[in-house]
Order: structure tokens, then C-alpha cells, then sequence
């Protein structure tokens, strides 16, 4: 049986960027081969806490997302190999805090068992009456394009237009930026994030986008994020912004 090519699916071919933070490639054999490369190859993993808030490069965090959300790889996999290197190389804060991301995530999908589909309404899982904002296409598409008035935020939404990927430390930025500055209604931010990722998962895509803009699982309430700030602690030297805003205004 052959499997049909992109062509015969009416689809085009995708060109990498090599700004990209990696070249993901899908399968299990993949999977493995990446998590030999940042466990034993690298060792990355026992320095994991201090780096997952980095912007550039392949090692800053595990990367494990797009495999995860296909079932390339599995969490207890992950898990297993987690044991098995503190017992090489040493347990630490962060090793544990790999395993600690790894519950956030299955804790979304607990989260989306017990309230279902209220994850999709303005709401959230809030029990507030809220009225749900009105688009603004003009904004929105500031924000897709990487045109708004932030250089932070539009390096980080030109990254996922090229790409499909985006940091952590982006993905929490750019939400917070679409709900509080933006002010738009938090699910289309969702939407688009779910149309682009290439590592979406429905869990944890909308269940981060409900805590970020104050409809999900956070006690205290709207979380908003000072862009400047996250600019000036994150990306100090500019190399994220410029990796992403120099080339693409040549272009």
C-alpha cells in the first residue's frame, strides 16, 4: 500500500525557515532519537529549570511538544527515561521540573474530563456572566502578522506564522497581550494557536488560554503580563527579536 504524497492531498509542501528552533520531523523513531539528544547526548535535561524560559536555539527546552500531541512518544516514556537519568547523571530541580510540566499537562486533560466543553465559552469555567468582546479584524490582524506596536510580541507571532512553534515564554506574552492590550475575546486567540501549532493539543492549548486570560484554572483571577518587562528579562540582548524582525524586513 502506498501513502499518498502532500501533492496527491492537495496540499503544498512546506519550506523550512532555518531560524526555526528545530526541524521537527513526526514518527517515534524521531521522538526517541530527540530524547537521546537532549537527555544523554547533551545532558540538557539537568540544566532544563534555568533554561526553559530561552527563546533560540534546539536545547533551551525539551521540545517534546509536537510528538506528545501526536503519540509519537508517551508522557510515562518520558517518565521512565526522567528515572533512569537522575540515576546516571543525578536528580535535580531540573529534572524534577520536567516531570512537574509533564503533570501540568495531564492535569489540563483531567481538567477538560471534569468541565468539558465550558472550556470553550467566554467564560471558561468561570460561573461570572461576562459579555464576550467583539472582534476587531483590524487587530487581529496586526497580531497574526507581527504588526502591532510591540517588537516582542511580533517577533514571537512571526515565529508560529513561519514555523508553527513558539517558546513558553512566547506563547504566555502573546495571550496576555491578545486579552488585556489587545483586548479581544480569548478564544479566537485559541483558535489561531490551534489552526497554527504544530505541537497543538486541544487540552492544553485551550486550557492555558482560559488561565491566561482569567477564565480557567488560576485562583488569582486575570493574569497579565508587562511586555516591556518580559522584553527586558527574556530577551535582553535583543537576539530573539532581531533573529526574527531583521530578516523578515528585508524580506
Amino acid at each position: 500500500m502506498q501513502l499518498p504524497s502532500l501533492v496527491d492531498l492537495g496540499l503544498e509542501k512546506c519550506t523550512n525557515d532555518n531560524r526555526a528552533v528545530l526541524q521537527f520531523k513526526g514518527g517515534e523513531t524521531e521522538a526517541l532519537a530527540r530524547l537521546t539528544h537532549y537527555f544523554y547526548d547533551t545532558q540538557s535535561l539537568s540544566t532544563y529549570k534555568e533554561t526553559r524560559n530561552g527563546m533560540v536555539g534546539s536545547n533551551y527546552s525539551s521540545k517534546f511538544s509536537p510528538w506528545l500531541a501526536l503519540g509519537c512518544i508517551s508522557p510515562r516514556y518520558i517518565y521512565a527515561h526522567v528515572q533512569q537519568y537522575e540515576k546516571q547523571f543525578g536528580a535535580n530541580d531540573s529534572t524534577y521540573w520536567l516531570v512537574f510540566e509533564l503533570l501540568w499537562r495531564d492535569y489540563f486533560r483531567f481538567m477538560f474530563k471534569k468541565h468539558k466543553t465550558k472550556y470553550f465559552l467566554y467564560a471558561g469555567i468561570k460561573t461570572e456572566k461576562v459579555l464576550s468582546k467583539s472582534l476587531n479584524e483590524k487587530l487581529l490582524s496586526q497580531w497574526i502578522n507581527g504588526t502591532t506596536s510591540s517588537d516582542f510580541i511580533n517577533a514571537n507571532m512571526i515565529e508560529l506564522k513561519l514555523t508553527g512553534f513558539m517558546s513558553n515564554r512566547g506563547r504566555q506574552n502573546v495571550a496576555s497581550y491578545f486579552c488585556n492590550e489587545l483586548q479581544q475575546d480569548w478564544r479566537i486567540g485559541a483558535a489561531y494557536f490551534e489552526q497554527q501549532l504544530i505541537d497543538y493539543d486541544v487540552c492544553s492549548n485551550w486550557g492555558n488560554w482560559a488561565y491566561l486570560a482569567g477564565v480557567g484554572n488560576d485562583p488569582r483571577g486575570h493574569r497579565y503580563f508587562n511586555i516591556e518587562k518580559q522584553a527586558a528579562d527574556y530577551d535582553k540582548n535583543r537576539a530573539f527579536r532581531n533573529l526574527w524582525l531583521e530578516i523578515s524586513r528585508k524580506s
